[in-house]
């Protein structure tokens, strides 16, 4: 993809896909992985690391923090410290990357005698991070805001953080858990941490624990994970050299899963199991009861077109990243779809629930917008008399905006093969995909 374009056309399928697509590793492993690297006490060798905007902005707050990360191959090596961070006065960008901006935060807070700048992008401005800093505070940590209370920009004085019971308001980010969770094996002792009024994104949660317990001494990680609470033994993290794979992203892969059901035919992703760390891999199972056809061989997932799909209710609050690959695509199914559980990603890179509501409202489609939920009755004869004009998808600076209309854009509604489709500001998949397009164009030419 040129990169350097204000907006791209999306070339129409003329005929039924029949390809295979590797998609690249998973950005949230990739971010836990390099975090959870620094607290080691050896050199571990990454494999598999996605290289995006948001990794390569956690490589370089790792770099400026001091620590030594160095490209072998395909794979990156980083130096663990045992989780010290040798520059103790640092300024750190996230971005509008939301696992650097809790992650690090957790991170930097366990440091002692620290004092870190941390800013973000404007969006990330407004993004939720009082709940993470008020319990950071409780545990040691001091915040300077320079703005807004609870916000980007702030200053963190830090001198490490105490290990009684923690207690954190998680009801708008599973992250602000999974940071504090990987802190955890440096308090050097047993921990709790409470989180009263529930969570969102579970299945984000089980997967730092089980990442972490790959990078654990001996992987000797014990902990109770229940309705409300994990308590964690006391453990460590190893010193020994090893290597980690990274799982390719289950969220890209949600893209080429649905492409079939696009285009027709199919599509082949490898390295993708029914069993992952990464919980939206059971995007599928709402395709297949819409009446995809997606199954699972010992090279990855298959996924072929089945019956023109129809429509549901659907719980999305475990794997909200891929609502909006399903949404994108409504307006071609046969029945009314209603995705609920989402009200937390109002606070993402955008507001994805209003965003997605405003962009399918363009293209003809009935929506209605509640807190926590879409309901859309899809009309495919409004949308074909606009495609005739062109329509344009506005991204919001937002990636998974432009690879999920981006896979609507490959429908050849007009039957003669021409683009109707525009997306501003393809270059946001730089975040987390920055080849998305190229391979979208791969997959139609091996067709």
């Amino acid at each position: 993809m040129n990169t350097k374009k204000d907006s791209i056309y999306i070339q129409p399928f003329t005929q039924p896909c029949d390809a295979v697509v590797e998609v690249p590793g998973s950005k949230s492993i990739s971010n836990r992985a390099l975090i959870l690297s620094a607290m080691c006490g050896g050199e571990v060798e990454l494999k598999g690391l996605l290289q995006s905007e948001d990794v390569d902005l956690m490589r370089q707050a790792l770099t400026d923090l001091g620590f030594r990360i160095h490209k072998d191959a395909n794979n990156y090596k980083i130096v663990g410290t045992g989780g010290i961070v040798e520059n103790k006065e640092c300024s750190i960008n996230v971005g509008n990357a939301g696992t650097i901006a809790r992650f690090l935060t957790c991170f930097l807070a366990s440091q002692k005698g620290g004092k870190f700048s941390m800013d973000g992008s404007e969006a990330m401005r407004k993004r939720p991070m009082i709940e993470l800093l008020n319990c950071l505070v409780e545990l040691g940590c001091a915040v300077n805001y320079q703005r807004e209370n609870g916000c980007f920009p702030y200053t963190l004085s830090t001198n490490g953080l105490n290990n009684k019971t923690i207690k954190i308001d998680a009801r708008k980010s599973g992250q602000n858990i999974s940071g504090i969770l990987m802190q955890t094996p440096l308090l050097n002792s047993d921990c709790e941490i409470n989180f009263k009024n529930g969570t969102v994104s579970v299945p984000f949660i089980k997967m730092t624990l089980e990442i972490m317990r790959t990078f654990i001494r001996n992987n000797n990680f014990n902990y109770i994970f229940e309705k409300n609470s994990i308590k964690i033994d006391k453990c460590s993290y190893t010193n020994e050299n090893f290597s980690y794979e990274i799982e390719p992203d289950a969220t890209a892969a949600s893209y080429f899963i649905t492409l079939p059901q696009v285009v027709g035919g199919t599509c082949v992703i490898p390295g993708m199991k029914k069993q992952m760390l990464q919980g939206d891999i059971a995007y599928f199972e709402v395709l297949n009861e819409l009446g995809a056809d997606i199954t699972f061989q010992e090279s990855g997932i298959k996924s072929c077109k089945g019956r023109t799909l129809g429509g549901g209710s659907f719980d999305f609050v475990d794997i909200s990243d891929t609502f909006l690959s399903l949404a994108a695509i409504s307006p071609l199914l046969s029945e009314t779809l209603e995705i609920y559980g989402i009200e937390h990603t109002r606070k993402q890179e955008t507001d994805r629930v209003s965003a997605m509501a405003r962009e399918l409202i363009k293209l003809g489609q009935d929506v209605t917008e509640k807190s926590d939920r879409l309901i859309i009755r899809p009309n495919l004869n409004k949308l074909r008399i606009l495609a005739k004009s062109g329509v344009e998808i506005s991204t919001y600076k937002d990636h998974r905006f432009a690879m999920s209309f981006g896979i609507l854009g490959t429908y050849d509604i007009l039957g003669n093969g021409q683009p109707w489709m525009k997306i501003n500001d393809p270059e946001c998949c730089s975040k987390t995909f920055p080849l998305f397009f190229d391979c979208l164009n791969t997959a139609r030419n091996a067709s």
